[in-house]
């Protein structure tokens, strides 16, 4: 195949359950070409495939939730939904438009479980057997190990604490989502360690808001609606600022 054909190109970005199928919709098509570095969520720069972006000059390119730390070229398209594209379809659905593929009822499950967590997919009737599926699946996809599994077992046992809707675990693992799943249903929760934080659920909108001169600092992340979740990007903030924070909103919650 050489780069004057009409075919489409996809740079892959960070690893979780629906980047993964993604990759599975792509495998064995003839009218594009993807391209996988492994990258995890910290590491998704549009620089990592910087040699690429300079080999195929003929044909489409789409970057698939990669950071822009470099100028893209002008046949290059970024799918996304996340920051202030967080109303668009998922970075699944984008794709699955692109290539004219009808998802089916798996891949759906995954979109809403991208878009909206638990309370998407119970909107799709989902069953309690599929929720755990994907929810599991998606941990794998991420890097999940059984140790971060007992760690959050652990977090939750010895690190939780309530202040009024507010749940706060301090988590013995970087991998928040062990936490989160066991948590869930929620009203408002915050995860955090000494190296970065996540807020999930009510008033992640109001957050947002707040917040907006960091985010544009790219100092935080966050999406999944209206009850979505914002979180610090590691290492953005002292584990001295963090623990403010973590105070500030618990003592916040304590006065409703």
């Amino acid at each position: 195949m050489n780069d004057t054909h009409p075919y489409k190109v996809f740079l892959l970005g960070g690893y979780d359950l629906e980047m993964l199928t993604i990759k599975q919709l792509l495998e064995g098509r003839e009218d594009c070409v993807y391209i996988d570095k492994h990258l995890k969520w910290d590491n998704a720069f549009l620089s990592a495939y910087k040699d690429e972006l300079s080999h195929y000059t003929d044909a489409p390119i789409y970057g698939i939730e990669l950071q822009e730390d470099i100028p893209a070229p002008e046949h290059y398209h970024a799918i996304d939904h996340h920051y202030q594209k967080e109303d668009l379809p998922c970075a699944l659905e984008q794709v699955a438009a692109i290539l004219g593929v009808t998802l089916n009822r798996y891949q759906l499950l995954v979109a809403s479980n991208d878009k909206g967590y638990i309370p998407a997919m119970l909107s799709m009737a989902a069953t309690q057997e599929e929720i755990e599926a994907i929810r599991r699946n998606d941990r794998l996809a991420q890097g999940v190990r059984p140790e971060d599994e007992k760690k959050a077992e652990a977090s939750i046992a010895h690190h939780l604490s309530r202040h009024g809707s507010l749940t706060l675990v301090h988590s013995l693992t970087p991998c928040f989502s062990c936490i989160v799943d066991r948590l869930f249903p929620y009203q408002s929760l915050l995860v955090y360690n000494d190296q970065a934080w996540t807020f999930y659920g009510e008033e992640k909108t109001e957050l947002v808001a707040q917040m907006r001169e960091d985010i544009l600092k790219k100092k935080l992340y966050f999406g999944g609606g209206a009850n979505g979740f914002i979180g610090s990007v590691e290492g953005a903030y002292t584990k001295g600022e963090i623990h403010s924070f973590v105070e500030q909103i618990s003592i916040k919650y304590e006065q409703v």
